[in-house]
């Protein structure tokens, strides 16, 4: 199996993403783990990467609820922008909301892939990462 080259982790909760970088890499099947504190970091990030395909994630795990700039505003701007980018980037939205709504309005958008409810195992994410 192919090692995912980059991860974009968009999550404002520090600790959260300590230990999903430390889970991952445990996996050994991720070269590079970005991590963006909210939507419009992301969203920057793509922007000015838009053309280099290699820099760009390969997958993104998006959080809903942040500050700046929220994972369904981030998702509205990626529309967007998703025609200008070098690479098809895959979104998950890893979220601790078990709301129907947040569920069914994730699935209904066609640029995310499935909707996680945290806290997500190293064997959910191995699973991810083979899909790819």
């Amino acid at each position: 199996m192919n090692k995912v080259k980059t991860l974009g982790i968009v999550d404002d909760d520090k600790i959260y993403t300590f230990l999903v970088k430390k889970t991952i890499e445990q996996t050994d099947l991720v070269e590079t783990i970005k991590v963006f504190e909210n939507g419009l970091d992301a969203i920057d990030f793509l922007k000015n990467n838009a053309a280099n395909r290699d820099t760009l994630p390969e997958i993104i795990l998006l959080d809903l609820s942040m500050p700046v700039m929220d994972g369904w505003e981030f998702l509205e701007e990626y529309i967007l922008l998703s025609p200008k980018l070098d690479r098809k980037i895959t979104i998950y939205i890893v979220s601790s909301s078990i709301s129907p709504f947040d569920i069914a309005k994730a699935k209904s958008i066609s640029f995310v892939t499935d909707f996680i409810i945290k806290p997500v195992s190293k064997e959910k994410f191995i699973e991810i990462f083979k899909k790819l």
